[in-house]
């Protein structure tokens, strides 16, 4: 039985300091499914306290001590992936198949991808006349989102273990219990009290307590540009490490020569993934203005093939969204869409035909975008792809580049060597050419109001460590 009215401290369940709860929402009935806690500074305080006693031994372990628990992890999430996949089903709606296969096997693939890091990275090196090391930065404080929920867990508490850290994590109230069910497996596997701690709540409580605190040391943070900004301000006056993965609004750039087909219908599925909650989605399809109309009814052809519905039910290609505040901001950016004035290829405003409850978003298309339309500039997350016009190759790194926004980018050419060639040129943390998909073991993160920081493989270990520089370390 999870437990959703406690959170994990020290090494054990524990009330809440103050005994206050949110109702858990089920996206696709409406109906709340059980209460979850909620935490305040008190909590925090706790957690920070047995986070920091716990770095003193924690800290000073060996690369195999880590080995050995991050390889006793491995399997106990192994044993409770169709568990996580139920519970992150019914907490923000996405398909069942997707949410054990892609969902709950992200968060698996990020611990088995930083024990093989670990197992080679070099934590010293030898300078002509002083000794470079690498150190845990100490007490992290983790704060992650709802939509990719074991994702953005694992890929800050996989490195964090690695490289010697203790944590508190705030995961997102609107999916707590895959959370709770990965602090059991953790728990389980053997990670010694106080390493992991876990307080669940609002952002502007505990989250605001955590990146103000004077004994967290790094706060790392994934979610809104909006929300990044307020903890960067609050860590400030501690001086801590901010490590921030943000919003997007990631060009998909197709140019005259590229399989037209193939590019525009993978761009278009891709963008539909995860009812398009994913903030690397390529949510700006650029396409050379001479084949707008073509571009337009192959996009139209997958958005009506595109089936929203329940998530359990057999067919169902994409789930509802979060929670009514996110359907209600879908909804007014596409009638915005339509007011001004881009050509609706498919969707459109209200709930999908046959569906009269849930938050779904009927799977949209704009089509004749141009660079002052709302829709161009703002991240929606949602099922709603925008598609634009360039007058040539030049034109479309232009558009590519006109945004805030800098965390991905696509583009499908007539030649790899073209598409790395136009790839090159887009400002962005991660590109994607050809259809190619991203590399577990490469830096993730972003340009711009993207955030700052890299997360997987080497670059999301290095996040987490101090570099000490020992002159006369070998001296005689």
């Amino acid at each position: 039985m999870v437990n959703r009215m406690q959170f994990y401290i020290d090494g054990a369940w524990v009330d809440p300091a103050v005994k206050k709860s949110t109702p858990v929402v089920n996206p696709a009935t409406e109906e709340a499914m059980y209460e979850v806690a909620l935490g305040s500074k008190a909590d925090v305080d706790k957690a920070v306290a047995a986070a920091k006693r716990a770095f003193a031994t924690f800290s000073q372990t060996s690369r195999e001590e880590r080995v050995a628990l991050l390889e006793k992890i491995v399997a106990a999430y192994k044993a409770r992936m169709k568990d996580i996949g139920a519970a992150v089903s019914d907490e923000m709606g996405a398909p069942l198949p997707m949410a054990e296969k892609l969902q709950a096997g992200a968060g698996l693939g990020h611990i088995m991808s930083t024990l093989e890091v670990l197992k080679k990275y070099e934590f010293e090196e030898q300078l002509p006349s002083a000794t470079v090391v690498r150190e845990p930065i100490g007490v992290v404080g983790m704060i992650t989102p709802w939509n990719w929920p074991l994702n953005q867990i694992a890929c800050k508490v996989a490195p964090a273990i690695a490289a010697g850290c203790t944590m508190i994590l705030k995961p997102s109230e609107f999916t707590p219990t895959s959370a709770l069910i990965f602090a059991e497996i953790l728990h389980e596997a053997g990670v010694p009290k106080g390493v992991f701690n876990l307080v669940n709540g609002l952002g502007p409580e505990v989250g605001a307590a955590m990146s103000e605190h004077p004994d967290i040391d790094m706060i790392s943070f994934t979610g809104s540009t909006r929300a990044g900004i307020d903890v960067a301000k609050r860590a400030a006056p501690t001086v801590k490490r901010v490590s921030q993965e943000l919003g997007g609004k990631s060009p998909n750039v197709i140019l005259e020569d590229a399989d037209l087909t193939k590019a525009v219908t993978g761009g278009v599925a891709h963008m539909f993934n995860n009812s398009g909650q994913s903030c690397n989605a390529p949510s700006r399809m650029i396409v050379p203005l001479s084949k707008m109309k073509e571009v337009a009814a192959i996009a139209k052809g997958v958005a009506d093939k595109t089936k929203a519905g329940d998530p359990r039910a057999e067919g169902t290609t994409i789930g509802p969204v979060v929670n009514r505040t996110q359907w209600n901001k879908i909804q007014d950016l596409i009638q915005k869409g339509i007011d001004e004035g881009a050509t609706l290829v498919a969707g459109g405003p209200g709930l999908p035909e046959g569906v009269n409850k849930g938050f779904y978003v009927r799977p949209t298309v704009f089509a004749d975008v141009t660079e002052k339309m709302t829709v161009a500039n703002e991240e929606i997350f949602g099922p709603v792809l925008v598609i634009m016009g360039a007058k040539d190759e030049a034109d479309a790194v232009r558009i590519a580049n006109n945004t805030p926004y800098g965390l991905a980018g696509y583009v499908s050419a007539g030649s790899v060597e073209r598409a790395r060639k136009v790839g090159r040129q887009i400002r962005a943390g991660n590109v994607n050419l050809q259809g190619v998909p991203n590399d577990r073991t490469a830096p993730f993160g972003g340009y711009k109001q993207s955030g700052n920081g890299r997360e997987w493989g080497k670059f999301g270990l290095e996040e987490y460590l101090e570099v000490k520089a020992i002159a006369g370390f070998n001296a005689a």
